[in-house]
């Protein structure tokens, strides 16, 4: 696998490597999602790949595998009210730093792989793409991916009229729509985000509490 190798040719020079990615960048509504894994490279998971590369089924069946086989992982939401607060970039570095603090820990010589976001650490690398080219950030992107979808399926069965459970908080058609007609869910949909910053710029729909 062409992940496992990019990750054992630097664990040349460190003794761990933590791999960090995110799911809910681009959602309109529920939570952004970051998690971080230190992956043992002794018993290697097969069909590992970016998260978005595979089929729903098939991250649900690696994600248990995932998190049996790890040194050690952590998952951090985000909530929409810090995305609106100190935008989602920010709110995305935040999370990551935090995430590799944790992971960190009372580890030394630990390298820290981010999928396109720069963390303000020495021993960090960012990767463009990095849940296609790293077997550790592949990982970390089918938990957040499994945790988050799961996370928006339940919050489906208490607004059922937003249909998070097929658009995972995304702007679909039915999703917008939905918007329109009900007004935007406070706790969880982003305000800085259009269209619902414009909804709440005119003033055309209450909030949902």
């Amino acid at each position: 696998m062409d992940l496992v190798n990019y990750d054992l040719n630097l664990l040349k020079d460190y003794d761990y490597i933590i791999g960090i990615d995110e799911v809910g960048r681009g959602n309109l509504a529920g939570p952004l999602v970051v998690c971080g894994c230190i992956m043992t490279y002794t018993d290697i998971i097969d069909k590992v790949n970016d998260s978005k590369k595979l089929s729903e089924k098939k991250r649900n069946e690696l994600e248990p595998i995932i998190k049996e086989k790890t040194f050690k992982y952590k998952i951090l939401e985000v909530s929409n009210d810090i995305v609106d607060s100190i935008n989602i970039y920010q709110a995305t570095k935040q999370a990551m730093l935090e995430v590799a603090q944790y992971l960190s820990n009372d580890l030394d010589n630990v390298l820290i792989l981010t999928d396109a976001m720069k963390l303000d650490l020495d021993n960090n690398i960012d990767i463009v793409k990095g849940d296609q080219t790293s077997y550790a950030i592949a990982c970390a992107s089918i938990i957040a991916k499994v945790y988050r979808d799961n996370l928006m399926i339940e919050l489906d069965k208490i607004y059922p009229l937003y249909d998070f459970k097929n658009n995972k908080g995304y702007g679909t058609k039915k999703h917008l729509q939905a918007i329109k007609e009900h007004g935007y869910i406070d706790t969880i949909h982003r305000k800085t985000y259009e269209p619902i910053k414009s909804m709440i710029l005119n003033k055309e729909k209450p909030s949902i509490k």
